[in-house]
Parts: structure tokens; C-alpha cells; sequence
């Protein structure tokens, strides 16, 4: 049985979004709203929510139960002292919590994520076949010789 552990990340993550990309609808303010303090400017992707929520649906699900903060931390990045006027040095800053709130209710409301109580979110049974599917689909679609031995 093949897992998301067993395909690339990247190609995984693309094959989500193309799934994915019919059952998240994108609200009307995502298109203004950066994606952290931390940027200048919003994102400039056509599927931006798809991708995102693929992304995040592949953390939760490889470190569910999984909160919005810890999440937030990983989709951070660095502000100040970057820059040439900056006089202390740079620090870590989170990403945007609003996004990732919004995409995790998406998520459960399609019942690939469920809520654990004080722990954060994790995945479903559905959620995990769901994502053993798309899994399959991307390594089948695969061309590497040294993936052979797994099918």
C-alpha cells in the first residue's frame, strides 16, 4: 500500500491541489490578504487556496493532531533585519492564522479532518484514504527506476 510518505512532496502536494481545488472555495478577501506579516505582498498564484490547503491537509495528516499555532510557526518566515535600514536583528514571525483557520474548517466541513478536543486537528479515516488515493495516483505516474522495488 502506498502512502504520502512513498511519493515526492512536491508532486504530492500538486496532485492534492488538482483534487482539492473543486471542494475549497477561496473567500472574495484572499486575493488582498498576504499570508503573513512578514511579506510584502499577497499571493500571486491563480490556485493559491487549493495549494495551501493541500499542503496543510499533508502536515496535519503526517503530524496530527496538529494545532492552528504550530502551523502558523511553520508558515512563517523571517521579518526584519533584512533589510538595509534594519538595526536589531531579524526574528521569526508567524504566518497568517486567519488562513490557515479558514482552510482547516473547509477541510473538516468536507470530512477530511476532525477536531481533537485541547490537541488540535487531525485526520479522518476518509481523510486517510483519501490522501492513500491521491498517493497511488502520483506514484503510479512516477518514472523512477529506483522506485521499481516498491510496486
Amino acid at each position: 500500500m502506498v502512502t504520502l510518505y512513498d511519493v515526492p512532496a512536491d508532486e504530492f502536494i500538486e496532485a492534492l491541489a488538482d483534487r482539492l481545488d473543486e471542494r475549497l472555495a477561496a473567500p472574495d478577501w484572499v486575493e488582498y490578504t498576504k499570508t503573513g506579516h512578514d511579506r510584502e505582498l499577497p499571493p500571486q498564484q491563480d490556485d493559491f487556496w487549493a495549494v495551501r490547503g493541500a499542503s496543510l491537509f499533508r502536515k496535519v495528516a503526517m503530524r496530527g493532531p496538529v494545532g492552528v499555532e504550530r502551523l502558523a510557526t511553520e508558515y512563517g518566515g523571517t521579518k526584519g533585519g533584512s533589510n538595509r535600514y534594519a538595526v536589531a536583528p531579524a526574528r521569526h514571525v508567524g504566518g497568517s492564522k486567519k488562513i490557515i483557520r479558514e482552510l482547516l474548517i473547509q477541510l473538516e466541513d468536507e470530512g477530511l479532518l476532525q477536531t481533537a478536543q485541547g490537541e488540535g486537528r487531525r485526520t479522518t479515516a476518509d481523510g486517510d484514504a483519501f490522501l492513500d488515493e491521491v498517493a497511488l495516483e502520483v506514484f503510479e505516474s512516477l518514472d523512477r527506476p529506483e522506485l521499481e522495488r516498491y510496486a
